[in-house]
């Protein structure tokens, strides 16, 4: 079999193969879903298929971040569909995490400079058997009512600390982040008393399920449970909305433990990996 462009009659196909790997195909599905096939907008996605079932998938988006879903493909397989895309600046990429490392090295990428190169644990959460903590006080209100000047530079140190942004890249990158969340509705800040105590939010939206993404609590409100309580609260506006279930990447063994306390079971391995310089050609 050999790698052919996805055409708007693909779709549909896409979409299903796609569905049945959810856990690690949220971004693509999401994309897909709100940016489209070969668009304008950065995260638009131009998409290969293998086979006509199809059997794999292989995508960029117009910024350059590789979204592959490649199960069973061949290392030869994998080798036609990274030339596809030779040229093409490369911002980094997210796949399940054996596929990515399979990529990472028969692509030669892997002594490229990354501000983020890891393996992350999966988790997902059926909304039916979420564990909602109790904590008095506690509302979530839209990103947009936060001062900006908070809620970016919250967004800014979360760049710095998980992602080993420098602090120039970070505050341009943060700004721009906010302003998307807002425009989006997909992140949330929660208030204590009144007073904002971190963020909450999806990176990737379906109608029936969500990723989280962006959760961020301030040092000085760390250890009190406010992230589990924040999460909890946004998914249980989710499930009335239709959503059934959640999927997450763990950043750290905190993060990992925060929400395997709200319901969250082990899910499988996922890798993200952005590069230091996004505008180099793969």
């Amino acid at each position: 079999m050999s790698w052919r462009p996805t055409r708007q009659e693909d779709i549909k196909a896409i979409e299903r193969f796609l569905y049945r790997h959810v856990q690690t195909s949220m971004f693509p599905l999401a994309n897909l879903r709100d940016f489209g096939l070969r668009g304008s907008d950065p995260r638009a996605l131009d998409i290969w298929m293998l086979g006509e079932g199809p059997s794999a998938v292989f995508a960029i988006t117009n910024e350059g971040m590789v979204l592959s879903q490649c199960p069973d493909c061949t290392d030869q397989e994998l080798r036609d569909a990274i030339a596809l895309i030779c040229g093409h600046k490369l911002f980094g990429l997210a796949a399940e995490a054996s596929q990515a490392r399979r990529i990472m090295q028969l692509s030669g990428w892997e002594n490229r400079l990354a501000t983020l190169n890891s393996d992350e644990p999966g988790f997902t959460l059926d909304l039916n058997q979420i564990v909602v903590p109790e904590v008095a006080g506690a509302e979530l209100v839209p990103l947009g009512d936060i001062d900006p000047k908070i809620t970016e530079e919250w967004r800014q140190k979360y760049l710095i600390e998980a992602m080993d942004f420098d602090p120039a890249r970070a505050q341009n990158q943060a700004m721009q982040d906010i302003t998307t969340y807002v425009q989006r509705g997909s992140h949330q800040a929660m208030l204590i008393d009144g007073q904002p105590v971190g963020m909450t939010g999806f990176n990737a939206r379906l109608p029936d399920v969500v990723q989280i993404g962006g959760v961020y609590t301030p040092p000085e409100f760390r250890g009190r449970g406010y992230a589990r309580l924040a999460v909890a609260l946004h998914l249980l506006e989710a499930q009335k909305a239709g959503v059934s279930r959640a999927v997450l990447f763990a950043a750290s063994d905190a993060a990992a433990r925060a929400y395997i306390a709200i319901g969250f079971k082990p899910a499988g391995q996922f890798s993200l990996i952005l590069f230091k310089n996004p505008k180099d050609p793969a």
